[in-house]
């Protein structure tokens, strides 16, 4: 007999608590959609020589905004299958709504911050300009929903701070239009800036929480409804931020089965969540079991087909649907377009298998996931 593995075994482990369903729900959780990371090939060769090694992280090699050709190539994959329904497979986009507006903070002298909605960020990038277009004609055919992800996915506080005290690597990365930057000369350590939700402080809290609202409501106006789900970036939340957002309407959170709360003191606390689970306040827990990242390169995945396929036996197999998490890393072309084609034939080949192993599949979105749980 051979011996399970260790990611086998965890995955048991996560599957034991929580809702139960003997249908073969698919949800396909997708974060970081509307941010910006990398800006372009040519900034990322400009890092390489500066001495920043992004060669050594998957999210400062590959992430960037997908261009029009890479939604495109992405959509035309997704519409080709069909679940027992008749639904394509549906991709819940975790979007931000804004970036930093880098001309209006540099002419504020660094004093203030600025943003800018994403609507504008598609149009100052080369192959964006219907970006926003693009993104409406999925949610019209299903195959894209987008839910909150974040106002921006930068720290605002932290940011604006190293600027003003001057540190050379983050005005390296904003002379860039980058959100913050990597440390120079170090191997293996990310962008603390893009943690949006990390605070230091009761003051700062106050102010991540009045960020995270606002953005909110930015989301409702770009999109026309409100997110009823939202995924905490770098799942970084505090349970007192449950009600704020409860007032918004938001009834449940995506996220892994572990959560992060920051305390002032640089720390944090851990809160542990199973599916299905209830707040106080009747918010649900929504909780990823599947993995499917063919491009972040530090987790080592040989197989990312075999392994999302044996991580979604496991769920069905203890009567959990299978929450993928795919991030939008993995669909982007514009920096390497390999990486978009690496992914794709991927994508291909588990959709392919899945539905061929699971005749009975569902893909829902994790809006309609939350919604059954809260019905059952």
């Amino acid at each position: 007999m051979v011996n399970p593995s260790r990611d086998t075994i965890s995955k048991y482990l996560l599957n034991i608590q929580g809702w139960r369903t003997k249908r073969k729900i698919v949800v396909i959780e997708s974060d970081d959609w509307g941010s910006i990371r990398m800006p372009s090939k040519e900034v990322y060769e400009k890092c390489l020589k500066a001495g920043y090694p992004v060669d050594k992280i998957a999210f400062e090699s590959y992430d960037s905004l997908l261009s029009q050709d890479d939604l495109n190539m992405l959509f035309n994959l997704l519409i080709r299958f069909r679940d027992k329904n008749g639904n394509h497979p549906v991709m819940t986009a975790n979007c931000v709504v804004a970036n930093p507006d880098f001309i209006k903070i540099e002419q504020d002298n660094f004093e203030n911050y600025h943003f800018e909605l994403i609507t504008e960020t598609f149009k100052r990038y080369p192959k964006h300009a219907h970006n926003f277009k693009l993104w409406q004609e999925g949610m019209e055919s299903k195959i894209f929903f987008p839910q909150y992800h974040g106002r921006e996915h930068l720290n605002v506080s932290l940011f604006m701070n190293a600027l003003r005290r001057g540190d050379r690597d983050v005005h390296f990365g904003f002379e860039n239009q980058m959100p913050g930057s990597i440390p120079k000369g170090t191997k293996g350590i990310g962008n603390i800036y893009v943690e949006a939700t990390k605070y230091i402080s009761l003051n700062d809290k106050e102010e991540k929480l009045a960020i995270f609202l606002e953005g909110l409501d930015l989301f409702e106006m770009l999109f026309g409804y409100k997110s009823e789900t939202i995924i905490p970036p770098n799942y970084t939340w505090s349970p007192d931020f449950n009600k704020p957002v409860f007032d918004k309407g938001v009834m449940a959170f995506q996220g892994n089965h572990k959560m992060r709360e920051p305390v002032p003191d640089g720390n944090y606390k851990y809160h542990k969540y199973f599916l299905g689970k209830e707040n106080k306040l009747g918010q649900r827990y929504l909780i990823r079991n599947a993995l499917f990242e063919p491009s972040m390169f530090r987790l080592r995945i040989k197989d990312p087909v075999g392994q999302c396929l044996s991580n979604m036996a496991i769920a069905f197999q203890m009567n959990k649907p299978s929450v993928i998490s795919s991030h939008r890393i993995n669909y982007v072309g514009f920096i390497d377009e390999t990486n978009r084609d690496r992914t794709l034939k991927l994508m291909d080949e588990l959709l392919t298998s899945a539905l061929k192993r699971w005749q009975d599949i569902e893909f829902l979105t994790s809006e309609q996931l939350s919604r059954e749980i809260r019905i059952d």
